[in-house]
């Protein structure tokens, strides 16, 4: 039974291993996938890390396959449910990893596919209008004429944001203007309100000049006394 225990453990540990040098694989691998400027055929290094995760998903699933057979040799007593367990996690993490890599390999793919495609209507285009010069100097000047169009239509864009910031500010000063005349209209008409404004007016001119008779008082007389 101890000898069962421990081929059982050792073979865990084997598992656990493996599922971690395939996160690591699948880190590296997943750059391919999200690469933006993918190469047209696959280097030597994606072949690579896509070999050795294959190869790491087969010694895994025969780890699984011996797990399994070492469970069924043993009598049933209380740790079975725990090693079932044990056995149907790796199961389950194991095909999670290969749905992984199917998904990955489909998505390297397409990208590699779309590169390619792209590549090839450069090509196709190249090869056109080294063949058409005429016809390409055309195609030249015609997208000038549109680089120049949309220069234009932007400025114009530009201008009239201008023009209607201009106008909304005239309709602003004459809005105020409408109210200021409209609030001096309102005081001239209250009984009062003119004398009032000119009390107060003359009452600050006075203070103003008893203020500055103060001030050069007291400057001539420090001058006096100095």
């Amino acid at each position: 039974m101890s000898s069962s225990g421990g081929g059982w453990a050792q073979l865990r540990q084997q598992a656990r291993t493996l599922e971690t040098q395939t996160e690591t694989l699948f880190h590296t691998y997943s750059q391919y996938a999200s690469a933006t400027n993918i190469p047209v055929k696959a280097t030597e290094e994606e072949l690579r890390c896509e070999s050795q995760l294959k190869e790491v998903l087969d010694k895994r699933d025969a780890l699984v396959s011996q797990l399994s057979r070492l469970l069924d040799s043993e009598s049933v007593h209380s740790s079975s449910a725990v090693k079932q367990n044990n056995l149907a996690r790796h199961k389950e993490i194991l095909q999670d990893h290969r749905r992984e890599l199917s998904r990955l390999k489909a998505a390297i793919t397409e990208s590699r596919n779309r590169a390619n495609l792209l590549s090839n209507v450069r090509s196709d285009i190249d090869a056109y209008r080294s063949a058409n010069p005429a016809q390409a100097e055309a195609e030249y000047m015609l997208d000038e004429r549109r680089h120049i169009d949309n220069t234009h239509n932007i400025a114009d864009s530009v201008l009239s944001q201008a023009y209607a910031v201009n106008e909304n500010f005239r309709v602003q000063r004459e809005s105020l203007a409408n109210i200021q005349r409209r609030i001096v209209g309102a005081a001239s008409q209250v009984p009062g309100i003119n004398s009032l404004i000119g009390r107060i007016g003359t009452k600050k001119r006075r203070d103003g000049i008893i203020l500055a008779s103060f001030i050069a008082f007291c400057f001539l007389m420090l001058l006096w006394f100095r």
